[in-house]
């Protein structure tokens, strides 16, 4: 695995680099805005996994994060956020980050947060690599219709556009499961693949950017069930 970490105090760096070096990971650091947006635009397919700080001197996170998702929806983005920025966690994981790891953290916490979304990148990625079967969605109803293969999602006939990874392994757990309600921690578990130990912001981020991309196209189908959690229901659109 290739990774890009992006931190500005050298100390981090050099104590990842070993945790990295020990998985056997591949890393290049940069150490400021600039530079770690410059090295992405470099070679922006070669990295399986990006680390970005949000506080960055010459361009920080934030400004960071929206330009490398011009560039690619797909690329895995881990946020390291100071721990009482609650509105700067919300706010990146609004810009397209795919999880955030708060400082100080452990090194072994970035490392098994690092592997679980290179994991679910790698099943998108075999999934979206299979072969054509006469069935060419997954989920299927009269206004929706969702694919694994291409990892696209129509409503009405038109693509809900730029879906980050997460995003639409959001739209798929909950279509797959139409008018189920999921509490938070649970979707936490499914999608994110590990326990993020009761703090579901991370849910509440990812379903605010999914809606406001679903609205680019149609009416909404993703409700919120109050006091409980969320679910897909597409049927009153047939009102």
């Amino acid at each position: 695995m290739k990774i890009l970490m992006i931190e500005d105090n050298e100390s981090v760096a050099q104590m990842m680099d070993m945790f990295f070096k020990k998985e056997q990971w591949e890393v290049q650091n940069a150490y400021d805005g600039e530079e770690g947006l410059a090295m992405f635009n470099a070679a922006p397919n070669s990295f399986d996994i990006i680390t970005l700080d949000l506080n960055l001197p010459k361009m920080d996170g934030m400004q960071v994060a929206q330009e490398i998702r011009k560039v690619s929806t797909t690329v895995p983005l881990i946020m390291l956020t100071a721990r009482d920025s609650e509105s700067d966690q919300v706010l990146g994981l609004e810009l397209g980050a795919d999880d955030y790891v708060t400082k100080p953290f452990s090194p072994i916490t970035l490392v098994a947060r690092i592997k679980a979304l290179h994991r679910r990148a790698e099943t998108s990625d075999a999934t979206a690599d299979a072969p054509e079967t006469s069935e060419a969605f997954d989920v299927v109803t009269d206004h929706f219709k969702l694919s694994t293969k291409t990892r696209e999602a129509y409503l009405n006939g038109e693509q809900i556009p730029d879906l980050t990874p997460k995003e639409f392994d959001l739209l798929h757990t909950l279509a797959q499961n139409p008018k189920q309600v999921f509490s938070r921690e649970q979707l936490l578990q499914l999608v994110w693949d590990y326990e993020y130990y009761g703090d579901e912001r991370t849910v509440d981020a990812h379903i605010k950017k999914l809606r406001q991309k679903i609205e680019k196209v149609g009416p909404q189908i993703i409700q919120t069930v109050w006091g409980v959690g969320y679910k897909f229901d597409d049927t009153g659109l047939d009102q």
